[in-house]
């Protein structure tokens, strides 16, 4: 569904598969849609009782990027990265924005991380500049990067282990298009857990810019349309010395004009 001005419009007549995924944004898909509105074409749909899924049905690969803002590097007690820390998530992590978040069994350090996500939206292979990579963003969307910290870190030096549990990547509500974000480097991020203020930071604190990720990434991988790109979070990590979350426990996620995220904690 696309929400439009205070309205809900249905979709399902510009999507083959029901869903916006890969061929979707390969097929200039946000085009079609424009000019549906334009036209009046999509149907009003009535929200109650509707559940509010991922904006991206199963991505081909959820690329992430580590310690890319300074202050949650110092917290990490780690370094500030010369180049950015590449790392991947299970694709079937994405999760709704609303949806129940699972503590892995054996878990004592499950974590949140608020971040923004770069959806991609034409294929992206060895880019020269930054203006190509932000030719290549479809839109943008709040990303909760939940790892667990045990699994991540002290086994095996593997950081996907401790990325891709199930339920680690609540995504939305909302892909808002590219054209809407002024400057991807400008948003306020915000997380609370139980109501208290955890993480507060800005996207123009990080170390590599959208651009800079996108171009980079592109010579080490082929971005395809429908990936998701995770560009890091801020301080304020339950790795920096808070507590880990419990079953319960209640997220809740904002960046600047993408919405907000609420998540309960349960247990696999």
């Amino acid at each position: 569904m696309l929400a439009d001005d205070g309205r809900l419009l249905d979709l399902g007549d510009l999507l083959d598969g029901g869903d916006l995924d890969g061929a979707f944004f390969a097929s200039d898909g946000i085009s079609r849609i424009r000019t549906a509105v334009a036209e009046g074409a999509l149907p009003e749909l009535d929200g109650d009782g509707l559940r509010i899924g991922a904006p991206i049905a199963r991505p081909g690969k959820v690329v992430c990027i580590g310690l890319n803002y300074r202050d949650h590097a110092e917290e990490s007690g780690a370094q500030v990265p010369a180049e950015p820390v590449v790392f991947m998530k299970a694709s079937n992590t994405v999760v709704g924005p609303f949806d129940e978040v699972l503590i892995p069994r054996a878990s004592t350090k499950t974590d949140w991380e608020i971040e923004l996500a770069v959806i991609i939206g034409r294929t992206a292979r060895y880019l020269e500049s930054h203006e190509a990579a932000l030719e290549c963003v479809a839109g943008y969307a709040i990303s909760n990067d939940v790892s667990e910290r045990e699994f991540q870190l002290e086994r095996g030096g593997q950081w996907d282990k401790g990325k891709s549990c199930e339920t680690f990547n609540p995504l939305g509500p909302w892909l808002v298009t590219a054209d809407e974000i002024s400057d991807p480097q400008r948003l306020g991020l915000r997380l609370w857990v139980n109501g208290q203020p955890r993480q507060d930071g800005d996207t123009k604190n990080m170390i590599f810019e959208v651009a800079e990720i996108v171009r980079y990434l592109s010579w080490f991988m082929v971005l395809d349309p429908g990936d998701v790109v995770n560009t890091g979070t801020p301080a304020g990590v339950a790795l920096g010395g808070l507590p880990y979350l419990r079953e319960g426990d209640v997220m809740e996620l904002e960046i600047d004009g993408l919405g907000r995220q609420r998540q309960t904690v349960g247990q696999a």
